[in-house]
């Protein structure tokens, strides 16, 4: 079954927007500790990719009611730095997308005008042409530029980008495409309530952020309790609806219904 009911009363759910399972994980965190892992945090979904993609599939099969798998172009963490200049990456990603089932395209690693390149230009045009999400770790100048290319192109902003909420404000009201994770967003939180420029920004967008972990190592995993249990602390300042739309609503409405809606493939659900 692809769509099940997360139930919102008492702990808050959890929908990790940004899990990584690489190659680097696989001996020393099996799928099944994982997947352990994440339920046992209170994570009912997970937006999971991977360098290389085996790692993805390697949880999906273990927990498909967990998992929402999305396609890392990396082969191996070699591939981040020059990924988008290597047009035998257009190739592998041809080639995953005709095999498995993903929801999204992702996580990329991109500054300003690496966005213009050949490769990236046909990565944005496989992503509408599947009808995925692209999953960006980039600045400001690089979501505009992909946007340029495709107004109507979904994006995930990693990180929020890093910038700060005015200027995250700025482009949420310029691309009404643009969703963001907060991964490694710890200035969230001041003492036990939500900075007062955040606060604004959940309120003004609250359909538009997803929480994230961010297991880029494997040394990481030993925080996705720790992280969930922290973002439910600055959630729980936000209005009960705001809080749940960030924690859980907005992955499952536009990740978890997106790809249960997709095409049939190599890794179809249960």
């Amino acid at each position: 079954m692809c769509l099940s009911a997360i139930a919102s009363a008492g702990e808050l759910p959890i929908f990790d927007a940004h899990i990584h399972y690489s190659e680097d994980a696989w001996s020393i965190l099996s799928p099944q500790e994982a997947v352990a892992r994440l339920r046992s945090a209170g994570v009912v979904r997970a937006l999971v990719s991977s360098s290389n993609d085996d790692g993805t599939q390697k949880l999906y099969a273990e927990a498909p009611d967990l998992v929402i798998p999305e396609l890392r172009p990396y082969r191996t963490r070699d591939d981040l730095n020059g990924w988008f200049n290597d047009e035998t990456i257009v190739v592998h990603v041809e080639q995953r997308l005709k095999q498995y089932r993903y929801v999204a395209i992702g996580e990329i690693h991109l500054d300003d005008e690496q966005a213009d390149t050949p490769v990236v230009r046909r990565v944005v045009q496989l992503a509408k042409r599947y009808g995925l999400m692209l999953h960006v770790h980039s600045d400001a100048n690089a979501i505009d530029r992909i946007f340029h290319q495709d107004p109507e192109v979904r994006i995930l902003w990693a990180h929020a980008g890093f910038e700060n909420p005015e200027r995250v404000a700025e482009l949420m009201r310029r691309h009404r495409q643009l969703w963001a994770d907060l991964s490694f967003r710890y200035e969230i939180q001041t003492a036990e309530k939500i900075a007062l420029s955040w606060r604004a920004l959940f309120l003004e967008f609250p359909d538009r952020f997803m929480v994230g972990t961010d297991t880029y190592t494997p040394d990481r995993w030993s925080e996705v309790a720790r992280h969930a249990s922290w973002a439910r602390t600055w959630l729980a300042d936000l209005p009960r609806g705001v809080a749940e739309r960030i924690a859980y609503k907005n992955g499952e409405a536009v990740l978890t219904v997106a790809f249960c809606e997709s095409p049939r493939r190599g890794n179809s659900a249960k």
